[in-house]
């Protein structure tokens, strides 16, 4: 289980949210939502242990994440707003950076297989910085298969993918939540999901100066 416990997010001296608490079961998708400047973000990084909250306390499998971050982050995958891949590598380079990042390995053949899936068939040994704001979100995208993690982590995963993309994203995600995975993300998007694994917490700005 995730818990978060009355969280408190302080950015250039403003309160974006305060008292925020939630909790993600097993097989359950939680979308953020709420105005532009919310803090939807700023909260994915809080929970992926990225920076640290103003107040509150977040909690994976009834321990703090800020005391086994090592375990936390073994759990959890994060793929941010920017797709976040090396712009001089290849496809192929990234996920081997990435498989790298995680003391992993598969052989070649599986990682082609892999971006074949993601829809980047033909395109594995080009060099990143020559595909379209598409095609490298699906370079990051394909970490979702690449290693396991009970975890996933989201900030607006369908920027720049088309309607085919979007719909197969959107089962993608679903399959993890009904395989016991948990999802957090943020998006733009309306997801076509049923409501038994699909709910919505929406972030009420406060928007206030700190002293």
């Amino acid at each position: 289980m995730l818990k978060a416990s009355e969280l408190c997010c302080v950015r250039e001296e403003r309160v974006l949210f305060d008292g925020l608490s939630f909790t993600l079961l097993p097989g359950e998708i939680l979308q953020i939502a709420g105005p532009n400047g919310a803090g939807k973000t700023s909260l994915l990084r809080l929970i992926a242990g990225l920076s640290r909250p103003e107040g509150g306390e977040i909690f994976w499998q009834d321990h703090s994440i800020s005391q086994d971050a090592d375990s936390y982050h073994r759990d959890c995958l994060y793929l941010g707003h920017h797709a976040g891949v090396k712009a001089e590598l290849s496809a192929l380079e990234n996920l081997r950076f990435y498989l790298g990042l995680a003391g992993q390995s598969l052989a070649q053949e599986q990682l082609y297989a892999l971006l074949t899936r993601v829809g980047l068939a033909g395109l594995e040994e080009e060099p990143v910085a020559h595909l379209s704001a598409g095609q490298q979100r699906r370079v990051a995208l394909a970490r979702l298969w690449l290693v396991k993690r009970k975890l996933w982590i989201l900030d607006e995963p369908f920027t720049a993918i088309d309607k085919q993309g979007v719909a197969y994203l959107e089962q993608v995600i679903l399959e993890h939540a009904k395989s016991g995975g948990m999802v957090l993300l943020t998006t733009h998007q309306e997801l076509n999901i049923a409501a038994e694994r699909y709910r919505v917490l929406e972030i009420k700005p406060a928007f206030e100066e700190v002293v």
